[in-house]
């Protein structure tokens, strides 16, 4: 994810998968050496959305975080548009208007996570949007333990604003983080209906060159003519790449060994991989009570997505 429409969280949620999947695969059992080689993907694709993310950081000086969501965005829309080749004529107005929901819900989140991204450090931002997925999850739940985990990820966000003894984040950053959040939850609700209403990837493709062009206005404004240096262009292709085109492909092959709980629980470790990926390449030292924080939306994530209940086979 990455944020982000490539977090396959929705999967164990039980509403559709949040990353760019159109088709889930069915799930083929395996011995435990496919398991171990599937969660090896799991993994490979959260550290590639979270360095698609660090990687995006760089452009923020050049073209600000505008500029950057924008050569994301299109980059993965070329892809996309090109191997699923949606076509719009004879497409029902009441579809249309989904697929239009569906890409206002893409740029949002995308853009709200990268102006939240440009103020806070990346296993911060991360964690702020994972509310979303995890609100999700915890929506019409009735078992009686989802309250602890809703009680726990509150505590790792109190703690974000400063309430553990820490000076507290950027405000603004936490409130584009939360937003981003909320954008998540909707493009998750969505994505399920999407993935009802259109065949393959037609869907995701059409909400995708629809977010790039809702995003145009907004990263013109912030990058301008720079948007256009070929080595920022080229930056913002392996951004697209690392978050988009890279962990669609490791998440679809591992779904189809593992179990889609197990996919959902080893998806929230995001936001600690977010944290360490920012102390590596961006030198983002976060204190003992972020950490704390962090944990705690962790847990959370991975306790209330265990216990949701199994996914149809419906995804966007």
């Amino acid at each position: 994810m990455v944020g982000e429409e490539e977090n396959a969280l929705g999967v164990a949620v039980g509403v559709a998968d949040t990353k760019t999947m159109s088709e889930r695969a069915p799930h083929r059992g395996g011995d435990s050496r496919s398991r171990r080689f599937a969660a090896g993907l799991v993994l490979g694709s959260t550290i590639s959305v979270q360095a698609g993310a660090a990687l995006a950081t760089t452009l923020f000086d050049e073209v600000g975080p505008e500029g950057a969501v924008l050569l994301r965005t299109l980059t993965a829309a070329v892809v996309l548009i090109a191997i699923s080749r949606p076509r719009l004529d004879g497409v029902a107005p009441e579809r249309r208007r989904l697929a239009a929901l569906f890409g206002i819900s893409l740029a949002g989140m995308n853009l709200c996570f990268y102006e939240a991204l440009d103020r806070l450090p990346l296993g911060i931002a991360v964690t702020f949007e994972f509310t979303g997925p995890l609100a999700v999850a915890l929506t019409g739940s009735r078992r009686a333990v989802d309250v602890v985990w809703a009680a726990l990820a509150a505590v790792g966000i109190i703690l974000l604003s400063g309430a553990g003894g820490g000076g507290g984040v950027d405000a603004l950053g936490a409130g584009f983080g939360l937003a981003a959040g909320a954008f998540w939850a909707a493009y998750i609700v969505i994505g399920a209906r999407v993935g009802r209403a259109f065949a393959g990837g037609e869907g995701l493709a059409i909400a995708m060159g629809l977010s790039a062009l809702l995003l145009l206005p907004f990263g013109v404004a912030g990058g301008g003519r720079d948007l256009l240096l070929p080595a920022l262009l080229a930056t913002g292709v392996g951004v697209g790449l690392l978050s988009s085109v890279i962990p669609y492909s490791l998440e679809l092959e591992a779904l189809r060994r593992l179990p889609e709980r197990v996919f959902g629980v080893l998806m929230s470790l995001e936001p600690a991989v977010a944290a360490l990926i920012g102390f590596i390449t961006l030198g983002q030292d976060l204190a003992a009570v972020e950490l704390l924080a962090i944990g705690c939306v962790v847990v959370a994530s991975a306790g209330a997505l265990r216990g949701a209940p199994a996914a149809g086979p419906l995804d966007a």
